[in-house]
């Protein structure tokens, strides 16, 4: 970095993500490697029937993953940071953020995972001739509007939890087109909320006297100035005072689109994997899916492709606990060990399961789960009379079980609407422990698996590069993305297995034939059943 000499801070660009469970910043400079990151955990709650994080825990932890970002920088360098290129915004996309007219928000933020909108996605899905999920702010509002609650009458604002931030930081109310395509249908061609279903609503909602575009924050496109950091904003980041205002910013995203970024998948027929707390596919398409599937949204790239997307709410959460059992048991006993030493450990034994994984079925369920319509979540293994229960059936069980209800969405792009999927690039945090399950993935879905270092940086170096993007004037983002940031990056790849593929379509058939079982124990608890 010594190249810079003194306009050292200049060249670099800064990437700020909200993920499920860690607020991460990072650091690129012109060769778009990670100089410094910084992290930040924290959790989602369920308070009062909504999955939510606290919007101090948004403060709290922008701050001190910045601080410990630019503390490694200080470290490096020996001086204090004051600015850089460019910054960015990304996010956990959909959920809903409603603000009345002095700024103030109306309720707890309600995040992707709520499964309390299924009236108003139905009813909007039918007005529209377009899939509308659950998770998505129009959702959330309509759902709002239906129970008559109280605050809806004072909304002046409706965003994002990446449009939230960046409004604070820059003063702007705008959103990438990617993250506005988990609030609103978009027009492909206009790139903008699509007009057609702005009227239908409006003419569905007629005697609110609301116009519903105007409480929706204004669309920008990657390459495009989206604001500047404010004094104000420069104290709400760097509390220390160091950070200078006036530095721009790209539009704020959504973790689909800087995921597709930090894969190169934004061009047609491109396709990438996010498996974390939650998982989903964006398959970036030429034109719009021939019919309505309530499994698959549509959305799109940050430059407004048309993207089928499966998305799932659940993913390793269970893997989680199960990790943090047999951690509690390795505590009991004094034994010294890493969380990455353990996760490597029990994922490595999942390459001696059983080829019927023990007769073991996972549903790991902590939340409801829209494409095997179960509407609350009761996470639950099942075991046969006869089952082979050891930690190698149960983690290959856990890890099938993170893909099954992706691979049912994933089927009906396949076999349904025919999309022929070449090559995937995976990224997340399943794929932190080595290519195990990188491997399961390659079988479950038949295809041809890769992961990229740059991929495991996530949405964070993701949305970093889209703020370099913003002074760039001579490419379009496909190219940039070829042409400049990816010309020469770590590639490990896993080809389809034909034992592995048939083995997990075995667990499926099972996992489909006892769905029900899950969707009785989902039924209790809606109705209460203090028993279950």
């Amino acid at each position: 970095m010594s190249k810079y000499n003194d306009d050292l801070f200049n060249h670099m660009s800064l990437g700020i993500e909200f993920g499920s469970t860690r607020i991460k910043c990072v650091a690129i400079d012109d060769d778009f490697e990670s100089i410094a990151v910084g992290v930040y955990e924290w959790e989602n709650k369920f308070i009062n029937g909504f999955w939510t994080y606290s919007i101090n825990d948004v403060w709290i932890g922008i701050q001190k993953s910045y601080k410990h970002l630019v503390e490694q920088l200080e470290e490096i360098f020996g001086k204090k940071v004051t600015t850089f290129k460019s910054i960015g915004i990304s996010a956990m996309m959909h959920g809903y953020l409603a603000f009345d007219k002095n700024d103030d928000l109306l309720v707890p933020f309600r995040t992707w995972r709520n499964t309390t909108t299924n009236q108003a996605a139905e009813e909007l899905t039918k007005l529209f001739e377009f899939n509308i999920p659950e998770r998505w702010s129009i959702a959330h509002y309509h759902q709002a509007l239906l129970n008559n609650e109280e605050h809806v009458k004072n909304i002046e604002f409706i965003t994002t939890l990446s449009g939230y931030v960046h409004w604070y930081l820059t003063g702007e109310k705008v959103l990438g087109i990617g993250d506005a395509s988990g609030m609103f249908p978009i027009n492909e061609k206009s790139k903008d909320y699509n007009e057609k279903f702005v009227k239908k609503y409006n003419e569905l909602i007629k005697n609110s006297e609301i116009d519903i575009s105007s409480l929706l924050p204004k669309i920008k496109l990657a390459g495009e100035v989206a604001g500047k950091l404010t004094p104000d904003g420069a104290k709400l980041l760097d509390p220390d005072s160091n950070l200078i205002a006036g530095i721009p910013f790209c539009a704020p995203e959504g973790d689909a689109g800087t995921g597709m970024v930090a894969t190169n998948s934004v061009e047609i027929g491109t396709c990438n994997i996010s498996a974390g707390t939650s998982a989903f596919s964006m398959l970036v398409l030429e034109d719009q899916l021939k019919n309505l599937h309530p499994e698959i949204d549509m959305v799109t790239t940050p430059t407004g492709k048309p993207v089928a997307m499966v998305h799932t709410n659940n993913c390793t959460s269970e893997i989680n606990e199960w990790v943090n059992l047999f951690g509690e048991l390795l505590d009991l006993f004094d034994y010294k060990y890493s969380k990455e030493e353990l996760y490597n450990i029990l994922f490595n034994q999942s390459l001696i399961a059983d080829e019927n994984t023990g007769n073991l079925i996972n549903y790991g369920y902590i939340s409801g789960e829209n494409i095997t319509n179960i509407d609350i979540g009761a996470p639950m293994l099942l075991r046969k009379s006869n089952a082979n229960f050891n930690i190698a059936n149960l983690m290959k069980s856990l890890i099938y079980s993170s893909f099954a209800t992706l691979k049912i969405g994933m089927d009906i792009l396949t076999q349904e609407e025919k999309k022929n999927i070449k090559h995937i690039v995976a990224h997340g945090g399943i794929f932190n422990s080595g290519e195990v399950a990188q491997d399961i993935l390659a079988g479950v879905l038949n295809t041809n698996v890769s992961t990229m270092k740059t991929s495991n940086e996530g949405g964070a170096w993701g949305i970093a590069v889209l703020s370099k993007f913003i002074h760039e004037e001579n490419f379009t983002l496909e190219e940039y993305l070829k042409e400049e940031v990816f010309t020469d990056v770590d590639i490990v790849s896993s080809d389809v297995n034909s034992d592995a593929k048939a083995n997990f379509n075995n667990y499926l058939e099972d996992y489909k034939k006892y769905l029900s079982v899950e969707r009785e124990a989902d039924n209790l608890l809606k109705s209460g059943d203090k028993n279950v």
